[in-house]
Order: C-alpha cells, then structure tokens, then sequence
C-alpha cells in the first residue's frame, strides 16, 4: 500500500515535471535560432542546477572523510604520546644495560666462569649468566619493539597528514566548482522575464532527482552489479561464447544475448537495454516516466587481480547530464567489473573491445 502510494506520488510528479519541460523546452523542429538558443540556455541553467546539488553532496561526503581522518589522527596522536612515555622507560633501561657493557660491569661474569673451581660451580656459573643475560637481551628486546611500534606509528600518522591535505584539496576543488556553477545560474538568469518560473523548474528537478531520480539509477546498478556476478557462470554454461585458438581465448558476446541475460536475472531489465559500438558500451533504460542513459568503457586492471573494469563516461537522466561527482560515486558505490579468472582461474584478460553489437574480450594464458 505503502509502495503503491509512493509509485503514485513519484509518477504525479515526473508528469508535472515533464509537461513543465515541454512547455519550456520542447520546441519545433522548425523553431527561429533565438529560441534555440534559449531552449539550449534552459538546459544549460536546468544542469547546473542538478551539478550544484551533486557536488554539494560529494562536498558532505569529503566532509565526512575528513572527519574521520581528523579523529583518526588524534587517536593516533594520543597513542603515540603515551608510547613516548613508556619509551622513556624502556629506553633508560636499555641504555643501563649496554652501559653495563661497555664500560665493563659484565665483565665478572666472564672472570667467575675462568675462575670455577669445579664442573658444578661451572654449571652454576653458567646458569646465573643465563639468566642474567636473558634478562639484559629481554629489556633490549622491549625497546627496540616499542621503537619499531613508535616508528611504524609516526610514519601512519604522516601518511594520514599527507591523506588529509589530498582531502582538503579535494573539498577546496568541489566549493570553488560550485561557487563558480553558482556564479553562472546567477549570471544566466539575472535579466530573464521568465527567472522564477526557471527556479521554480530547477526546484522541481533537483527535488525530483534527490527523490525519485537518483534512487531509480541506483536500482539499476545494484540490479547490473548482482547480475554481472553471474555473468561468469552464464558464460560457462554457453560454450558458443567462447572460441579457442592455440592459446588464445576469446569471448564474443552479442548485445541480444546479453540482454537475454540480464531479463533473466531481473524483470527490471524488461525495461533496460545495452548497446555495444564504436568502442563504448551505452544502456539505455524508461520506466514511470523516468528515463536513464549510461554511456561507459572497460579498462584491463591486473591490480590487485586481474580484471575488467567498468567506467562511467557519461549519465543522463530524463536527458540531463550528471556531474563527475556523481559518476565516480556509482562506480565506487556499485562493482559492474567482470572477472576472467571465474570463468577459468588460468586466464587473464588481453584485451576488450565493442563493435558491430558485440563484446569481445581477448584472453590469454596467466603465466
């Protein structure tokens, strides 16, 4: 009841979305260069509005890496203060101890054991010597461990200096990317008669896409990533996809095959396509009203183990382009990668290409 309430409320809205956009954007094929540009205005000030809103939540996502790191440094920090105290004791007994040697204090070990009158009294000798030494060789020992645990401290706690600067930046780079953006809605509507009926349509859309929008991306994602976990298994019990030549292996599979696939996997891919060509793979999706495109490529990884990685060149939502920010937290957020050696744990991916509808991945012997 509950999911059919919001499903309503969700298509109540795309649709009064929608027919603001046609009011505002959609023009006649034939329509003057003046109101060309102006729809290419309106879309240009519609995807700031949402790049704004993206970045501002990777802003909070570095916010709270910073965060983290801040109270991770001051563990560390506080940890460390304590090992130097303790270092100085372990340190002072450590000095005791090979100024003991050096200055010749153990020395009457080595006359009492010239000096033993008989094998017992040796025996004895020996014993004391052991244990005394022992001793020495365990104060040594707990200070050479504490300074290897204080050194390995010290380098961490630089490590996370140098982490926390690259995140700082990080945060200056996406306030100066948005304060610019900012700069630029301004700029692009002052002096417009229609400005707040603009604000009014990036409201809609940025809260449209924060509701609704972002979360109908994710599911398609979540959806591809479980899917692309089979995908391996899949391949197996197809023989015809794989073809061999000496020690080369090589899998082609067709974008209907593949599509085939995934409609098995999940019934939202009823509603969701993939399209391979011109070296880049683009799927295509339309459900209530919601329309998603995801243009991307694989790369060959061999770290930390071999594979084929998915990277997310361009995303449109209901035709709006997406920011990096936004691209690179999918990716990282959900794994659409493929894993050769799942297939067979002595092969390695060569190559991977996209043409005439088809993906073909290259593979060769792991030696």
């Amino acid at each position: 009841m509950i999911a059919a309430t919001i499903r309503r409320q969700t298509t109540i809205t795309t649709t009064a979305l929608l027919l603001s956009l046609l009011m505002l954007v959609r023009l006649p094929a034939a329509a003057e260069p003046a109101a060309i540009e102006t729809e290419a205005d309106i879309r240009s000030i519609l995807e700031k509005s949402l790049s704004v809103v993206e970045i501002d939540k990777e802003i909070e996502r570095i916010r709270e890496q910073q965060d983290k790191l801040l109270s991770e440094m001051s563990g560390s920090e506080r940890e460390l203060k304590l090992q130097e105290e303790q270092m100085a004791d372990k340190q002072a007994e450590a000095g005791h101890v090979l100024r003991a040697y050096y200055t010749g204090e153990r020395d009457f070990l080595f006359a009492a054991l010239l000096s033993a009158n008989s094998f017992g009294d040796l025996l004895q000798m020996l014993d004391y010597a052991e244990v005394l030494l022992s001793h020495d060789k365990k104060r040594l020992n707990a200070y050479v461990t504490q300074y290897r645990q204080m050194k390995a401290g010290y380098e961490q706690l630089t490590a996370r200096h140098e982490e926390l600067s690259q995140v700082e930046l990080k945060l200056r780079t996406q306030r100066e990317r948005v304060a610019a953006l900012e700069r630029q809605l301004d700029d692009q509507l002052a002096g417009r008669s229609d400005a707040e009926r603009l604000r009014l349509l990036m409201n809609e859309l940025t809260s449209f896409w924060q509701n609704a929008g972002i979360h109908e991306v994710k599911q398609y994602f979540r959806a591809l990533s479980k899917a692309m976990h089979q995908l391996p298994s899949w391949v197996q019990d197809n023989k015809q996809l794989l073809s061999i030549k000496g020690f080369q292996y090589t899998i082609t599979v067709p974008e209907d095959e593949l599509n085939a696939f995934l409609r098995e996997q999940n019934e939202l891919f009823n509603h969701f396509a993939f399209k391979f060509g011109d070296g880049k793979i683009t799927a295509l999706g339309k459900r209530d009203n919601m329309e998603i495109s995801v243009t991307g490529h694989y790369t060959i990884e061999n770290e930390p183990k071999n594979s084929i990685l998915f990277h997310v060149d361009e995303l449109l939502f209901n035709g709006f382009s997406l920011p990096d920010t936004t691209k690179r937290a999918l990716e990282e957020e959900f794994d659409l990668g493929f894993y050769p050696d799942l297939i067979v744990s002595f092969l390695k991916a060569k190559s991977v290409l996209m043409k005439d509808g088809n993906l073909i991945i290259e593979l060769s012997l792991s030696l």
